[in-house]
């Protein structure tokens, strides 16, 4: 006679049930990491994605440009030097509202004089690098919307810039 299998206890385990076994640490982390670059990525996208936005609105934006004429200006040299040292310069002047440029065109004899003046008295040591343009782009920013007063001048952009 065969034997009858005997009947499990509640709360006993039997061979034919299945044991739960936790994933092996490598897993779990590989998947952590999965995750972290997942919402990394989709955080840049997103980030970037509202920058591109951000950009084209901007350059959607119309701005108005002014050209100066050249001027070519002598620069103070020290004292004891022979040779003179001149600056040649091109100019456009930049504002966000291009209706206000006929109405700035008339001051430009006014806005050649004042950096005229100013330039007159820069040294060549004055242009020396990056910091040396970026005084001088600052300096005529602010000479400029002060001769154009009550209109204002956002940029002062150098076209072409000569120190001979």
């Amino acid at each position: 006679m065969a034997k009858k299998p005997k009947e499990a206890v509640e709360g006993e385990e039997t061979g034919a049930s299945v044991k739960r076994k936790m994933p092996p640490k490598p897993a779990l982390i590989g998947g952590a990491v999965a995750i972290l670059v997942l919402l990394g990525g989709g955080g840049y996208y997103f980030a970037t994605k509202k920058a591109v936005e951000q950009v084209s609105k901007v350059d959607s934006k119309k701005v108005g440009s002014i050209d100066l004429p050249d001027m070519v200006i002598n620069l103070a040299g020290s004292s004891g030097q022979e040779k003179s040292q001149f600056l040649k310069l091109k100019l456009s002047l930049e504002v966000s509202d291009p209706k206000i440029v006929p109405e700035i065109t008339p001051m430009l004899p006014r806005v050649q004089d004042t950096f005229q003046v100013f330039m007159r008295e820069l040294r060549p040591s004055d242009l020396e690098g990056s910091a040396g343009l970026y005084r001088l782009k600052e300096e005529l920013m602010r000479r400029v919307n002060v001769a154009v007063y009550p209109h204002k001048i956002d940029a002062v952009n150098f076209k072409e810039m000569i120190v001979q």
